[in-house]
């Protein structure tokens, strides 16, 4: 029978059930018991309940020393709407038959399922993943994917939403799948008031690829790009010909954009766009009467129009709607 104490009576919202094991990764379950498990009185009586799992018999050896206790066992995912599986102990290791099955029936009653980091590699045991998109942490892609063909593994980007299956990339990422569980399940606000408590954007732009391992630029390329970058973020606002800046750089054009890229992640061009977004968020989060006309010429996308499309192509918002939530005006 379900454990009846195991999610706290003080609130009434989704009860979020977070997964622990002998080799716990200590990073992605402080994750999920920050953005979960902390009592939030401002946000009413409605927020997440939450309890902790033990996947298996304790006491449970955790990352950077500790051992843990845990008192619920499978038992708790009978009743939780939200699993949570921090990062698995190991890529291979194998995830337990009952741990598999518990998952399954919780899935199967309607809870969601989330992995964060190498957790994907219990959600992937299940079966459940297959013939759908997921990802995890770059380092593991290759691995998952050799053992799981069937999944439509994506390690580019931060997470993937698959409606009753969510999952997130590196470690970092799992605190943005979490903001957006909380977007969907108490709106923009709400998740962007647990971002500033966790002081963390919202949202993140871009995806994994920016993080995946690069060549380390030597010292007299980092030195000649140096000048570049910061000419550009200088100058946001105008138009720097791609060109002007490999000259400043003392490279070709072709070369320039290669270690660019490899510098930064990002192509020349993407980068520009990123830096203005940053700029216009940073403006508009500003209180004071800056309009959209000055915002976007000071961050150089010359017209308010220009501003909107970027705003809703990256971001998926408006500035205003930007400015209402971050400001509290439109």
């Amino acid at each position: 029978m379900p454990n009846p104490s195991a999610f706290p009576s003080h609130t009434s919202g989704p009860r979020v059930a977070v997964l622990a094991y002998d080799g716990l990764c200590t990073f992605e379950f402080g994750v999920a018991c920050e953005v979960f498990g902390l009592p939030r009185p401002e946000a009413g009586p409605g927020w997440y309940r939450y309890a902790v799992c033990a996947a298996e018999p304790g006491p449970l050896r955790a990352a950077g020393g500790l051992t843990v206790a845990v008192e619920g066992g499978l038992d708790v995912l009978d009743e939780a709407d939200l699993v949570v599986v921090p990062g698995w102990r190991a890529i291979d290791a194998a995830v337990p038959p009952d741990l598999v099955r518990a998952l399954m029936a919780a899935h199967a009653r309607g809870a969601r399922l989330m992995s964060l980091c190498s957790g994907l590699a219990v959600l992937a045991a299940t079966g459940l993943l297959d013939g759908r998109r997921a990802t995890t942490h770059w380092r593991y892609a290759d691995a998952i994917a050799t053992r799981h063909p069937a999944i439509a593994l994506d390690p580019g980007v931060l997470y993937i939403d698959e409606g009753r299956i969510l999952t997130a990339a590196g470690s970092a990422a799992g605190i943005d799948l979490c903001l957006h569980v909380v977007r969907g399940d108490f709106g923009l606000e709400r998740a962007n008031a647990v971002a500033r408590r966790l002081v963390v954007p919202p949202h993140r732009e871009g995806g994994q690829a920016q993080f995946i391992e690069a060549p380390v630029l030597r010292d007299h390329e980092a030195a000649r790009l140096g000048p570049a970058i910061d000419a550009m973020r200088a100058g946001l606002h105008e138009d720097r010909p791609l060109a002007a800046m490999a000259r400043l750089a003392g490279m070709s054009l072709r070369t320039f954009q290669r270690r660019f890229a490899a510098a930064t992640g990002l192509p020349p061009g993407e980068w520009i766009i990123a830096e203005r977004l940053r700029r216009a968020r940073e403006m508009l989060e500003r209180p004071g009467a800056v309009s959209l006309a000055q915002v976007a010429e000071a961050s150089g996308f010359r017209s308010p129009a220009a501003l909107r499309h970027h705003f809703r192509t990256r971001l998926g918002t408006s500035p205003a709607a930007y400015r209402r939530s971050f400001a509290g005006r439109s």
